[in-house]
């Protein structure tokens, strides 16, 4: 048998460091046993909730650490939950300066609801943007273990620094929650090596491109008022007097919602290439100054269930329902949370992730819904102003499409 030297350890070590797949991680909690808490987040793992009256648990249990999150005494649906603690102990935080070399941050898990979206972030305590180094996965189901993962870009950690490490639910509904890890792990990592980030990972509030970088335009096929305080009423012919006349509208407020379907004709069932845009045109909107957080946005959901045929002229909240709660139909876990662009006729352009913008050809996902989760007011224009002219769209390209096309 040959004995390495010290030097070539060394060098066998720092190998293994940088190639894809390390064959011990410089940091990994496979959950076995009692977790490591520490409050203070600098020994161990520490857990909170904000923005809302979530509660949270973190334990672990044969091989496996659970989240578990109740906000049913929460009312706006707007909280976070989150779990960190520091994995940079053992790293040589100084291979960061090398080219071509980078942090990734991975874990295995499996959600109690679908679909919804969870994020994994690094961080370091000099950290003050939240958002960078931060990315969304969307997991479709409940059954199976997912892999995710995220790997930086020009991350900002020398010798000398505390990284963190942090997986986080955010705004999943108003029930009981659970998501369990098998593992996480991370690792500093050569990114040419290392292969692509698992899990199909999505920027976190991304800006929104041109629309006219999209192959195709969509004009809404049926768009609709439902109202949760008059459940059996339709409010298709919902309108406002103005110079034109009567101008028809998509109200949201309170128990309003407005609910958008389309028809993909060739599209449906092709794969869609990127995430793409809800195109909403405003009329009015009133809202609080003083109001609190999130407060004056408007919330974009996908219709997960309920009637997959309804129509614009007899729809209601019933109807679309079918006898089952509303959170069974739309989807409690919000795509998106926007501002309303105040000018009337101005433009809202919406980013709508590549799972959604998926489910929606495949016919899994049924439409959107747009509703606040606050004291707003909002109308947008309806399909029928205009020779549709202000119609609700969506830009999307998918998988070799490359000409522009227009559904109608």
């Amino acid at each position: 048998m040959h004995h390495l030297t010290p030097h070539w350890a060394i060098v066998v070590l720092v190998f293994g460091m940088l190639c894809g797949c390390p064959a011990s991680a410089q940091f990994i909690d496979h959950f076995h046993g009692a977790i490591r808490l520490d409050p203070s987040g600098v020994n161990g793992w520490t857990f909170r909730t904000g923005d809302g009256t979530a509660v949270m648990d973190f334990s672990s249990a044969e091989g496996r650490g659970s989240i578990r999150v109740d906000a049913t005494r929460d009312r706006r649906g707007i909280w976070w939950a989150l779990i960190r603690r520091p994995v940079s102990e053992k790293m040589d935080l100084s291979l960061l300066r090398k080219p071509r070399v980078a942090l990734r941050v991975e874990a295995q898990i499996r959600v109690s609801d679908a679909p919804r979206r969870v994020n994994l972030h690094l961080n370091t305590q000099r950290t003050t943007d939240f958002h960078s180094h931060l990315t969304e996965f969307d997991i479709p189901d409940t059954l199976n273990w997912r892999t995710i993962s995220m790997t930086t870009s020009n991350f900002d950690a020398v010798p000398g620094d505390s990284v963190y490490g942090q997986l986080a639910l955010m705004d999943w509904g108003l029930d009981r929650y659970r998501v369990d890890l098998d593992y996480f792990r991370v690792d500093v990592v050569n990114v040419d090596s290392v292969g692509p980030d698992k899990g199909d990972p999505m920027p976190y509030h991304p800006p929104p491109p041109d629309p006219m970088s999209f192959a195709s335009h969509i004009p809404v096929a049926h768009d609709a008022m439902i109202d949760a305080g008059y459940p059996d009423m339709g409010f298709n012919n919902w309108s406002a007097g103005d110079a034109t006349g009567r101008t028809r509208l998509l109200t949201v407020c309170g128990t309003q919602y407005a609910i958008l379907r389309w028809d993909f004709g060739s599209l449906a069932g092709r794969k869609v290439a990127s995430s793409g845009l809800l195109e909403l045109a405003t009329y009015a909107l009133e809202r609080s100054q003083d109001s609190a957080k999130d407060f004056g946005m408007v919330r974009v959901s996908e219709i997960i269930g309920g009637d997959p045929g309804w129509r614009q002229d007899d729809v209601t909240f019933n109807s679309l329902c079918r006898g089952r709660e509303v959170n069974e139909i739309i989807n409690s876990q919000m795509i998106i949370d926007v501002e309303v662009v105040e000018r009337q006729g101005g433009r809202n352009l919406i980013t709508i992730s590549k799972p959604v913008l998926q489910r929606m050809l495949d016919g899994k996902t049924l439409g959107i819904a747009v509703r606040t989760p606050g004291a707003v007011h909002a109308s947008f224009y309806a399909m029928e102003n205009q020779a549709g002219e202000y119609a609700a769209k969506l830009h999307l390209t998918i998988v070799g499409g490359g000409t522009e096309e227009t559904i109608r």
